[in-house]
């Protein structure tokens, strides 16, 4: 259960440092190669045991707190990890265009026609998914779920039926998602939300599609420590980044191996 969580932080630099880090109601940061984003959790005891030495710590060492169970440490972790891997370089070399150079349009948007008329399950219930459920079979599955959700341990009887399934990065942070990957194996997977991990190695493990982010103007720092939450944070300085070849097709994709 643990390899997706040991590759992750394999694949983040030794040498490099952490040089800032922000806890916000709604968003972690912390910046090294990059800024990277992850969002702060809704549950779990609101502590972090390294509050206070956060920066100049190495960034694989913070990154290893992904496997803790404490929820907010494990946030941070995401955020250190996406601090080294999600970059403007990296992007440019997977998908051969700039940041600014991707739609800005969310998943849910961007795949709609491959959606129609397929089943069609997300986990996590992000903004404005209404209209999806006009056009395909959805089911969405929530941990705090209101009406029409489904709780989350219906996982286990829908996944194994779905067309595609959408999964909130955040299942990296509560641990649940080596169990998503492994009941959505017959279907098209997409990885999707801010806290995205922008990195090839994920694609063995049955994942088609990054719909993720990047930092792209330090305007982010002052939004997130001010308080700001929800989507608006594309609108301060995190650009949405999509790494797949599912415009063109609707089956699972392969991926030539890179670095990280």
């Amino acid at each position: 259960m643990w390899e997706i969580y040991d590759e992750l932080i394999d694949i983040v630099p030794k040498d490099l440092k952490v040089s800032d880090c922000c806890v916000g109601l709604n968003w972690i940061l912390v910046k090294s190669k990059a800024t990277g984003v992850a969002m702060t959790p809704l549950e779990g005891h609101c502590s972090i045991t390294k509050a206070g030495n956060i920066v100049g710590m190495g960034v694989q060492e913070l990154a290893r707190n992904i496997k803790s169970w404490n929820n907010f440490e494990a946030a941070v972790a995401l955020a250190a990890l996406n601090s080294a891997l999600n970059t403007e370089e990296q992007v440019k070399q997977l998908t051969g265009r700039s940041v600014s150079d991707h739609p800005l349009s969310n998943a849910f948007e961007y795949y709609r026609d491959l959606f129609q008329g397929k089943k069609v399950a997300v986990i996590g219930h992000f903004p404005d998914l209404d209209p999806l459920s006009e056009i395909c079979e959805l089911s969405i599955l929530e941990r705090r779920p209101s009406q029409n959700d489904f709780p989350d341990p219906a996982c286990e009887y829908l996944l194994p039926l779905q067309d595609y399934v959408l999964i909130t990065a955040t299942t990296l942070i509560n641990k649940t998602l080596p169990r998503l990957l492994e009941l959505s194996k017959n279907s098209t997977v997409i990885l999707v939300g801010p806290s995205t991990p922008l990195t090839p190695r994920l694609f063995s493990y049955g994942i088609s599609t990054l719909a993720g982010s990047v930092i792209t103007d330090v305007k982010v720092w002052d939004f997130v420590r001010q308080g700001g939450g929800g989507m608006e944070i594309f609108q301060h300085g995190c650009s949405m980044v999509k790494i797949s070849s599912l415009e063109e097709t609707d089956t699972p994709i392969s991926r030539t191996a890179v670095t990280a």
